[in-house]
């Protein structure tokens, strides 16, 4: 079994994550793709506040129903704590006896892998794969071996969606409509449930 973990905040999960997703899924041949969702991201400590693990994982899974190949992961969520990778992976490793582990990565964050937490041991337990967007891609560190996958250049990024609900710019095509609808019921944001519901487009 292929299995790739493409972990983040989720704050909120948008379509560029599905396209992420899907297209390293398709270009490895990976069986399930999971979207790991931080418990505890401590990389953004001090930084801005973050919606609670929970709601962040039924976005997620709200984002991932019905998208053949790709699930919502609550392991660092079970587990509790900071988030760490290599953690994580264990976990994975344990679960899916004998499976390859691919661990996805943006370009931005590859360039900054040497400074993440154990990262020759996340090295060592998974296949480190860096998305490349077209253009000018960043280099990871070249004392690590990296599989580049090139996906479609989407600009949407979770901090614009956020300020998008607080000034009521367009949202449509940019949030799977079932996240949206998440984002109402549970208040997130400062969703209004009617604007919410009208936004955003549906999945594929």
């Amino acid at each position: 079994m292929r299995v790739g973990l493409f972990g983040g905040t989720f704050d909120p999960p948008h379509l560029g994550h599905l396209v992420t997703a899907v297209n390293v899924r398709h270009v490895l041949k990976l069986d399930i793709v999971v979207l790991m969702v931080a418990n505890d991201p401590w990389q953004k400590h001090g930084t801005r506040e973050v919606a609670s693990a929970v709601d962040r994982l039924a976005m997620v899974e709200a984002a991932v129903e019905g998208v053949d190949g790709l699930v919502a992961g609550d392991d660092e969520i079970s587990r509790g704590g900071p988030s760490f990778t290599a953690d994580t992976l264990t976990a994975l490793s344990n679960r899916y006896t004998g499976a390859e582990l691919f661990t996805i990565v943006g370009d931005d964050a590859a360039a900054k892998f040497g400074s993440w937490q154990r990262a020759s041991e996340i090295a060592k337990l998974s296949t480190l794969v860096v998305v490349d967007r077209p253009g000018s891609p960043l280099a990871p560190p070249s004392e690590f071996i990296w599989n580049r996958v090139e996906v479609p250049r989407l600009e949407v990024s979770s901090t614009d969606l956020r300020q998008r609900f607080v000034d009521g710019r367009p949202l449509d095509y940019l949030i799977a409509s079932e996240v949206l609808n998440v984002i109402a019921e549970r208040g997130l944001y400062g969703a209004m449930k009617s604007r919410a519901i009208k936004s955003g487009a549906k999945k594929s």
